[in-house]
């Protein structure tokens, strides 16, 4: 089964951009939630112990920025 993919980001965000220019090129489907449009965005991403964007979330597993090694350890972690 597919995990789950959730981008945290904002508007004007450099690296958020590059996050999901990364996953749309490597087909992989996910959610942006805008942590400026709701709090409980904001709440989830600090829960992650994290206090930026962007915050990418796969499954129960989570990292902070834009690193291209990173996000594909962390895509196929599972």
């Amino acid at each position: 089964m597919e995990k789950q993919v959730i981008v945290y980001s904002t508007k004007g965000c450099v690296d958020c951009d590059l996050v999901k220019q990364y996953l749309t090129q490597a087909g992989v489907p996910f959610e942006v939630r805008d942590v400026m449009e709701k709090a409980e965005y904001r709440d989830a991403v600090e829960q992650f112990g994290f206090l930026g964007v962007p915050v990418t979330v796969v499954g129960d597993k989570a990292m902070k920025g834009f690193n291209p090694d990173e996000l594909k350890r962390l895509l196929d972690a599972e």
